[in-house]
């Protein structure tokens, strides 16, 4: 802290000059204030002590394998793997459900998405969307004094109550829900009726898109413009990307720069998104002081076929249980605090990362439960254990479909979707999925067989016994429709009348 010595020198000049008693209290009492406003100015000047600035980057419908350090061969994505490097990979990263909505208010709330009513994919128009009454990451960090913005994806509830504005955000600019809620739908007419789709900055709808060929460089220019213009305080910047969820679009720069096709030329300008969005916090001197994680929503969209990713060598994809369907790339560098080129494979979740960066930010928890705990000290090398005894898989409304405990996955009775032995999808269109049902418990060991190919539960009584215990703990307290429960703590989504 130092006050600015020409200021100290005009006053005492001045003052000198006078004799009266009076006027030295003045200077000292002037004084005081100065040092006091000095030191404000510098506890909110983004220094490498204050507080850690927040980017986090989440991509919609990518699977385990699109990104080069999860195993993709045929998609350049140096940027990625340079976070990696700096930083640390996650193996055993879960998406808080295997669907939009429900996934994005995991991770904002630190609650399990049917906790907090929101459950699927909300539709446009829909007069549910995230309670207000619900502290989001975003709410959280703003009242550490944090400047906050998204941009990007948003979809929970497009109604004017539920927009990022009110939920947090200081800067929104993206859509509101699915790219592909739009009249430009392969099903529109006999399925869907959707109306144009909107482009907000803040609450202004400023545009209806026809073409998304530039959405992703717009988005990353906000972003970068917003480091810029924050640089000096701390910030949280939300990039919900909407691609690679269909349909695909890439900017001109990027076409054809793959060996995966569109698809892949999408996740090549997303690993440059997140390059830029890196160049530009170092550039500004930040790296050190900037915590920036990249994850994805849930798996791919297998019905797209080669529209869609790989969630290879996991077992089906979005809107699936199975590992497929929520286990996700997850990279985060922080570089003051978190080594470099570390592989952590202990199991997390996206409702951890909340928790994670209360204790981070020392910020304050909601009053009200979630389900998330801190991961700090797994992913700063304190221990290797996971934050938590074990993990829950539901889906649709309220449906547990199963449960994730130490290296074993268990799965309950119930129906799924699966692309396998069907038609896949091309170039935009989608294929059929078959609905299949499971009739009995299955228990898989990911450690040895992460594919989930051998069902071992008739070897494995006592296992089924602890996961069976500890789901119907979770079922007291946020039910289970497959078994007719309601919880005990299960909350309302917002709800306009």
């Amino acid at each position: 802290m130092v006050l600015n010595s020409y200021i100290i020198d005009y006053l005492w000049t001045y003052l000198t000059k006078e004799y009266e008693m009076g006027l030295k209290i003045k200077f000292i009492a002037l004084l005081c204030f100065f040092v006091w406003k000095n030191a404000s100015c510098q506890k909110n000047k983004n220094t490498p002590d204050s507080l850690p600035n927040v980017v986090l980057i989440f991509t919609d419908d990518q699977g385990y394998n699109d990104v080069g350090v999860f195993g993709a061969n045929d998609i350049s994505t140096p940027n990625l793997d340079q976070m990696a490097k700096d930083g640390a990979k996650l193996t055993n990263f879960y998406a808080a459900q295997a669907v939009c909505s429900a996934s994005r208010a995991g991770i904002l709330t630190g609650c399990y998405p049917n906790r907090i009513g929101i459950h699927n994919a909300l539709m446009p128009n829909s007069k549910k969307g995230l309670n207000t009454e619900e502290t989001t990451l975003a709410e959280m960090l703003r009242s550490k004094g944090y400047a906050t913005a998204i941009f990007g994806k948003w979809h929970l509830g497009d109604q004017k109550e539920f927009m990022p504005n009110n939920h947090g955000f200081d800067e929104y600019f993206g859509i509101p829900y699915s790219n592909d809620m739009w009249p430009l739908h392969p099903q529109q007419g006999p399925i869907f009726n959707f109306d144009p789709l909107p482009l907000y900055d803040n609450e202004m709808v400023i545009d209806t898109l026809t073409d998304q060929t530039n959405l992703t460089t717009m988005i990353t220019e906000r972003s970068v413009d917003f480091i810029e213009r924050n640089k000096e305080s701390p910030f949280f910047l939300y990039v919900p990307h909407p691609q690679p969820h269909v349909p695909l679009f890439v900017s001109d720069k990027f076409k054809g720069k793959s060996n995966r096709g569109l698809y892949g030329d999408v996740i090549t300008e997303l690993d440059w998104s997140v390059g830029e969005i890196i160049k530009a916090l170092e550039d500004n001197g930040l790296t050190d002081n900037t915590i920036v994680i990249f994850t994805s929503d849930n798996g791919p969209w297998l019905a797209y076929g080669n529209h869609s990713g790989s969630a290879f060598p996991f077992r089906e994809g979005k809107g699936t249980a199975w590992e497929g369907g929520q286990r996700e790339p997850f990279l985060i560098k922080y570089p003051k605090k978190i080594a470099g080129g570390v592989t952590i494979d202990a199991p997390v979740m996206a409702i951890d990362i909340y928790p994670t960066l209360a204790e981070v930010t020392n910020s304050k928890l909601p009053e009200k439960i979630i389900d998330g705990k801190s991961a700090w000290s797994l992913l700063s090398g304190k221990t290797t254990e996971s934050p938590q005894e074990a993990y829950f898989f539901y889906y649709r409304v309220n449906e547990l479909f199963g449960v994730r405990y130490g290296k074993w996955k268990l799965y309950f009775p119930h129906t799924y979707r699966t692309m396998d032995g069907q038609e896949p999808g091309k170039d935009g269109l989608p294929g059929n999925y078959k609905m299949v049902d499971l009739n009995e418990i299955e228990l898989y060991d990911l450690e040895s067989d992460s594919s989930e190919t051998k069902n071992i539960a008739a070897a494995y009584p006592k296992i089924i016994a602890k996961i069976e215990k500890l789901a119907n703990e979770m079922r007291i307290r946020l039910g289970d429709s497959l078994q007719e429960m309601e919880g005990m703590e299960n909350r309302a989504p917002g709800i306009i009348h």
